[in-house]
């Protein structure tokens, strides 16, 4: 366990050395502060048209309140994005990178398991990516009430699902990283990220064509790639009840925005997903020839 935690460590530092990844915490910040002034202009804006109706300023209710909690709303998706992004691009070369370097060979010399230095390259990895989920998605809910006032239902079980598939990303990232080059290796996982977004449309428009095959098709890239499916169920605990009953009048006419809870099975299924991919991952790399 000693070495797990000292390759969880060399991970970290070397998260925290990669350009890559200070110029992706720069330009979230950049995001964040970009898109919370947007809110405030939109909170402005609905400010001066209450008043000049002779209404009193403030929380939004209504309409303009499902305005502001769908801008909250996609605000969060797009955290979840930027959050998969750094999740792929932090680990992408886990294990590969060392290979590709020629020091892997010098690592597992130190007495270090190959299965010690998977499981501790995760364990840094999805640290550094679950943090970076906590803190930003964080700051835009703290943003958002600051500005104007407006509490999603259920923030921590809407984080709580993000952070899952953050770490199933990592995981397949991970796992990618024992058999396949760097490069393929970000390639693929990102393949597999739109397969599961594509699943999320199909899904859309089978319930709006009333279409049986695409229902299933889109389903079928669900379980397969839960990540969207995740989020379609963080998007639920984070409208507010106007909002929801807008999107339930549109039969599920927006991709982005779910109108009923995830099923718990697919949450099980998610997690044991992680944990077996991550061990293919440390069987996988027991059988590579270095």
């Amino acid at each position: 366990m000693k070495n797990v935690w000292l390759m969880a460590e060399l991970s970290l530092r070397e998260a925290l050395r990669k350009r890559l990844v200070v110029v992706l915490v720069v330009l979230s910040a950049l995001f964040l502060g970009f898109y919370l002034f947007g809110i405030y202009r939109l909170q402005v804006t609905l400010d001066d048209r209450a008043v000049s109706a002779g209404l009193d300023a403030g929380p939004r209710r209504g309409l303009g309140g499902a305005s502001v909690a769908f801008a909250a709303v996609f605000g969060m998706y797009l955290v979840y994005f930027l959050s998969s992004l750094m999740s792929v691009l932090s680990t992408v070369g886990a294990v590969s990178g060392d290979i590709e370097n020629g020091v892997m060979q010098s690592i597992i010399a130190r007495s270090v398991s190959r299965a010690q230095l998977v499981l501790g390259r995760w364990l840094g990895f999805t640290i550094v990516n679950v943090l970076y989920v906590a803190l930003l998605s964080g700051a835009l809910l703290l943003g958002v009430r600051f500005i104007t006032g407006f509490v999603p239902p259920a923030p921590l079980q809407a984080v709580g699902l993000m952070l899952l598939g953050v770490t199933l990303l990592t995981s397949l990232t991970v796992l990618g990283s024992t058999v396949f080059s760097t490069l393929s290796n970000g390639i693929g996982v990102f393949v597999l990220y739109g397969m599961g977004f594509a699943g999320g449309i199909l899904t859309s428009i089978g319930q709006i064509a009333n279409t049986p095959t695409l229902l299933s098709l889109g389903r079928a890239a669900n379980v397969l790639m839960p990540t969207n499916s995740l989020w379609l169920g963080a998007s639920y605990h984070l409208q507010s009840d106007t909002l929801r009953q807008l999107n339930e009048l549109s039969r599920g006419a927006n991709p982005f925005i779910s109108t009923s809870p995830i099923v718990p099975g697919l949450v099980v299924w998610t997690a044991v997903y992680a944990v077996l991919v991550l061990l293919l991952g440390v069987l996988a790399f027991r059988r590579r020839d270095l």
